[in-house]
């Protein structure tokens, strides 16, 4: 066995971030208020390793907003006759059912599924949005777009997957994710808090 080094790592990698395991999420949503699910992807990261991932096309109870459907690119023709959250429910709840839960400005993605998954308890979270900040500083833009472009987080990605779609973004977020944790010397690191200071995350489309 190879022992870490003084700073807590094995040669460039963490040593103790990859006990947990971890789901990355993304929700898109069909602009309304309070907004409803339209797309849902989760990423399980186990050992460290990030896995296949599931996700789901949902017909929302209200329809889709043309401003919404310009950012994801999702239409009402497209869910019509996909299943209803409810429907999806228990297979949502299983994909979530990991000790971590890790999102992209991760309050926007909680907030509706607590909403939409009455009495779940989410388990302890990771915002990359909030751990880049902390980990990568001085960086122009902390919006997931730019920090997939500036450290090429997309390459090697299935030619029909596309931003602001929830399995893109799901799985551009847990290469972050995993970035993010290399950098840390430890998993008290990753779990330290983050420093003040305002969102320069787009608004939320819900």
């Amino acid at each position: 066995m190879v022992e870490p080094t003084s700073d807590g790592r094995t040669g460039n990698k963490v040593t103790d971030w990859t006990s947990l395991s971890y789901v990355v999420v993304d929700v898109e949503g069909n602009g309304q208020q309070p907004p409803d699910p339209v797309e849902l992807a989760a990423v399980p990261i186990v050992a460290g390793v990030v896995a296949e991932p599931v996700s789901w096309l949902v017909r929302p109870d209200e329809p889709i907003k043309h401003f919404a459907t310009r950012i994801h690119g999702l239409t009402n023709k497209d869910v019509a006759d996909c299943p209803s959250f409810t429907d999806i429910k228990v297979d949502v709840l299983l994909a979530l059912s990991h000790p971590a839960l890790v999102a992209h400005n991760a309050h926007v993605d909680l907030s509706v599924l607590q909403r939409k998954l009455t009495g779940w308890e989410p388990p302890e979270v990771f915002d990359t949005l909030k751990l880049a900040r902390r980990l990568m500083p001085g960086q122009d833009s902390y919006r997931l777009g730019s920090l997939v472009e500036t450290f090429k987080l997309a390459e090697g990605l299935p030619e029909d997957l596309s931003p602001h779609r929830a399995t893109y973004d799901a799985l551009v977020a847990a290469r972050l994710f995993v970035s993010l944790a290399t950098k840390a010397a430890t998993l008290e690191e990753l779990r330290g808090e983050s420093p003040g200071g305002g969102d320069d995350e787009a608004p939320a489309l819900f």
